[in-house]
């Protein structure tokens, strides 16, 4: 079992989402940084599907309560056993506390503990959904969790994916770029990152100017999409997106450059490019 002692802004139960369920209003949700969390449960030997703990902008402690191994991956934090300094795959006996602090590079890591951690799924995931409030609720101090039965042996670890200040983003135009004056418009320019968090990250920089100006309908959303509302500034939405919405989508993210842009750090610089 593992027992939360300290939480920081943001601190979930994720794993690989829940797809299939748009027509119901429910996102795929499931981790930010899907790479950063398959590479943690590869490390202490669980599948890809294993549930772990998403630890947006760090500050997390918690004590073990029963041996175990634990791999921390995603944004660069520095890890503490005891208060001893660790890297890696980690071994945790009974009684010690791990704790995770703020990260140096990127925003949200990952901690995996070897079985798995055991919660009961929600339509086939076991992942926190913000949106929704699907899934199970966010860790608060007091928070005990037990891991599931070991079911692997670690592999090696494949690349990590770099955060740096500069994040550069493929898109694919549409669905509705005949909306704007020029589309292309996008990607001359250089936003920063604003303000964020699992639903989606809003940009600052030049407003994209519309050139039909009715209300659009809502249509269907996806994680990538990027919307711009009245003030030309544009929303990537994230994981835990709302499946419809109002305001025109210029462009789709390549779904592989997403942990990009989840993982930037407020004021980072963002630069979109074709696909």
């Amino acid at each position: 079992m593992l027992e939360v002692l300290g939480v920081g802004p943001l601190a979930t139960i994720q794993d690989q989402g829940r797809p299939g369920y748009a027509h119901l209003g429910v996102s795929r949700s499931g981790a930010l940084d899907p790479p950063a969390l398959e590479r943690a449960n590869r490390l202490v030997g669980n599948p890809a599907s294993a549930a772990g703990l998403e630890l947006s902008f760090g500050r997390f402690a918690a004590r073990v309560h029963s041996d175990t191994v634990v791999a921390i991956t995603g944004a660069t934090a520095p890890v503490s056993v005891d208060g001893q300094d660790v890297s890696g795959v980690v071994a945790v006996r009974a009684g010690q506390t791990i704790e995770v602090g703020s990260p140096t590079a990127g925003v949200h890591c990952y901690l995996a503990v070897r079985g798995g951690i055991e919660v009961p799924p929600v339509l086939g995931s076991r992942s926190t959904d913000t949106l929704s409030g699907l899934g199970p609720a966010p860790l608060k101090v007091g928070t005990q969790l037990t891991f599931g039965q070991e079911q692997g042996i670690a592999a090696a670890e494949p690349a990590a994916l770099e955060y740096g200040d500069e994040i550069r983003l493929r898109v694919r135009f549409g669905p509705r770029e005949d909306w704007f004056r020029s589309a292309e418009e996008l990607t001359w320019n250089r936003y920063q990152m604003g303000m964020a968090n699992r639903i989606g990250a809003r940009l600052n920089g030049p407003a994209l100017a519309r050139s039909v100006a009715v209300e659009l309908p809502s249509e269907g959303l996806m994680a990538g999409a990027v919307q711009v509302p009245g003030d030309g500034k544009p929303i990537i939405f994230l994981a835990d997106h709302p499946t419809t919405g109002g305001y025109p989508v210029i462009a789709v993210v390549h779904p592989a450059d997403l942990p990009l842009i989840a993982q930037a750090r407020p004021g980072a610089s963002v630069v979109f490019r074709g696909p």
